[in-house]
């Protein structure tokens, strides 16, 4: 009997489908593990004890990353070549989402100068590789400086899983602005030296500050004390502010200075006190008033005196400076005689002047006395003598003086001459008119020289010639006999002539016709002037017919022959003649004259 075996195994169990996570090298153990298996089947056969089974693997599918698929066939063979076959599928998915590597960044909040840059993430993942993205998103507050960042890392894998890590950075300005420069400080300074308002700057962490100025003044008691507050204040662009207040103490202390050279003490006769100067002065914070005032205390006399003078220079703020000048006035110098005295003359006893009265003046004093005293070494005894004359003057200082003046007295006998002039046509004079002094009245009067007569001291120039006439007065009865002599000059000048250019008479018209009536050509009215007629007479045409330099009134119209003819007498006719009284002053005489010689 042929026993055949055609029966196929039995599958007692049959595959599974295998699903795996992608786990990188675990995923092909799994798969070796599963073909191995059989892929979970169990056969058995009835004839066989030894069932064989094979597949038909290759590869697995590529989907994303390193997951995958594949369907297997899996057969079991008997001994005999009976087959028998059952399918499954074994599958590589990728479930699990990619992993960052680093450290995530929490959220903070930070000044907005540390912001911390964006970390640069990176991932991993289980099945392949992963990429990260970044995006960053920025939320404005209420200034530049405040504001909340959004950061996003976005982590995927090669099958389109991502993990997300965010971080919020809030950005905020808590950090007021700083001064650039050194601040000032409070400080307290003369009013001449107020130190002006620095410039000063700002930083701040965040961007930008700006600085604003304010200066307010505090008024003390006077112009120049005073309190300046000067307030800095930097403000970023937040609205954070940093204030710097400086206090400035203005005050004075400083007196005004005088700016005139000072007037010294000094010792002044009393005619010299200067006169106050005008002081002025000047202060380093303002302007500076300067008040005047003078003491005066009397010493022994109205001249002697001591003046206190005071300057005192004030400022705005009361601050003074004195100056103070001593003059000491004195009065040691005696009166002057201002009249001109002549210390010694000498004069006839005739000519004793009479005491004059002298003018003295003092420097200092209106009051003076003055003692007159006259002494004379006249003894009678008709020689001559010496007449003393002295001018005590005191001031009121006690300063004395003394003037004199020496007479010398001669007794000789002389003549002395006066002269004087009188006109012809002025009445009896007195000759004891011209006489100067203090004349004796028991003289003669006599005439010396001339031909006139007196009628004592009386003579008339009327009665006679005209010159000069001396006439001599004698005393001879007396203890100062003396000859004076007066000379006069007797004229005619106060005789008043017609000689002016209105009083020259011309003849208008010539008829020497026999008749006596305009028989001459006359030049009248001047004759006692002294004047001498130059004469020409010219025709109508110019042509001159007569010329004489001593005219006479004599020419009657005769005929020139050389410029006439035969004729003795001029034609009927008009003619023309130039006048020039020599001596005279006067401009020359032109005019027409009418000639009829039939």
């Amino acid at each position: 009997m042929t026993l055949e075996d055609s029966t196929p195994p039995t599958i007692d169990i049959a595959s599974s489908d295998l699903t795996v996570e992608c786990d990188g090298s675990g995923n092909a153990t799994d798969l070796s593990n599963w073909l191995a298996s059989n892929g979970g089947s169990v056969a058995s056969d009835s004839c066989s004890t030894n069932v064989i089974w094979t597949n038909d693997f290759t590869t697995l599918s590529d989907e994303c990353g390193n997951t995958g698929s594949a369907t297997v066939t899996f057969t079991a063979t008997d001994d005999c070549g009976n087959t028998v076959s059952t399918t499954a599928t074994f599958t590589i998915e990728d479930n699990s989402v990619p992993t960052f590597v680093e450290t995530l960044p929490v959220d903070v909040t930070v000044e907005c100068d540390v912001v911390p840059t964006a970390q640069t993430l990176t991932a991993i993942d289980n099945c392949g590789t992963a990429a990260v993205t970044f995006e960053e998103t920025q939320t404005n507050g209420t200034c530049a400086s405040d504001y909340v960042i959004t950061r996003t890392w976005t982590a995927t894998d090669e099958c389109g899983l991502t993990t997300v890590h965010t971080q919020t950075v809030t950005v905020q300005d808590t950090t007021a602005p700083t001064f650039v420069e050194a601040l000032p400080a409070d400080i307290t300074v003369e009013c001449d030296v107020v130190p002006t308002a620095p410039t000063l700057t700002a930083i701040d962490n965040c961007g930008t500050a700006a600085v604003t100025f304010e200066e307010t003044q505090t008024n003390g008691t006077c112009a120049s004390d005073y309190v300046i507050t000067r307030t800095w204040t930097a403000t970023d662009e937040c609205g954070l502010t940093t204030v710097h207040t400086q206090t400035v103490t203005v005050q004075d202390t400083t007196a005004p200075t005088f700016v005139e050279a000072l007037p010294a003490d000094i010792t002044v006769e009393c005619d010299v006190v200067p006169t106050v100067p005008t002081l002025t002065a000047t202060d380093n914070c303002g302007t500076a008033a300067v008040t005047f005032e003078e003491t005066q205390v009397n010493g022994d006399c109205s001249s002697n005196y001591i003046l206190t003078r005071t300057w005192t220079a004030t400022d705005e703020c009361g601050l003074t400076t004195v100056h103070i000048q001593i003059i000491t006035v004195q009065d040691t110098t005696a009166p002057d005689l201002i009249t001109d005295l002549e210390d010694v003359i000498t004069v006839n006893c005739s000519e004793i002047p009479e005491v004059p009265e002298l003018v003295f003046e003092d420097a200092c004093s209106t009051n003076m006395s003055v003692e007159f005293n006259e002494t004379s070494t006249n003894t009678g005894d008709a020689t001559d003598y010496i007449i003393i004359r002295e001018w005590t003057v005191t001031d009121d200082c006690g300063n004395q003086a003394i003037y004199a003046q020496t007479i010398n007295v001669t007794l000789e006998g002389s003549i002395t001459s006066f002269d004087t002039a009188l006109c012809i046509e002025d009445l009896p004079f007195d000759l004891f008119n011209l006489l100067s002094g203090d004349y004796e009245t028991n003289g003669t009067w006599e005439v010396v020289s001339g031909v006139a007569t007196l009628d004592g001291s009386i003579f008339d120039p009327s009665t006679v010639e005209l010159g000069d006439y001396v006439f001599q007065y004698n005393v001879t009865q007396s203890d100062c006999p003396s000859e004076t002599q007066v000379t006069i000059n007797v004229h005619d000048d106060c005789v008043v002539l017609p000689c002016g250019e209105e009083d020259v008479i011309i003849s208008t018209t010539l008829t020497p016709n026999g008749d006596q009536w305009n028989e001459y050509f006359t030049v009248t009215g001047v004759e006692d002037c002294g004047f001498v007629v130059e004469l020409q007479i010219f025709n109508r045409w110019g042509a001159k017919i007569y010329e004489n330099f001593n005219y006479q009134n004599d020419w009657n119209g005769f005929a020139s022959k050389a410029s006439i003819g035969g004729s003795d007498k001029v034609p009927t006719g008009t003619y023309y003649y130039v006048i020039n009284l020599r001596n005279s002053g006067l401009k020359p005489f032109a005019g027409p004259i009418y000639v009829a010689t039939k």
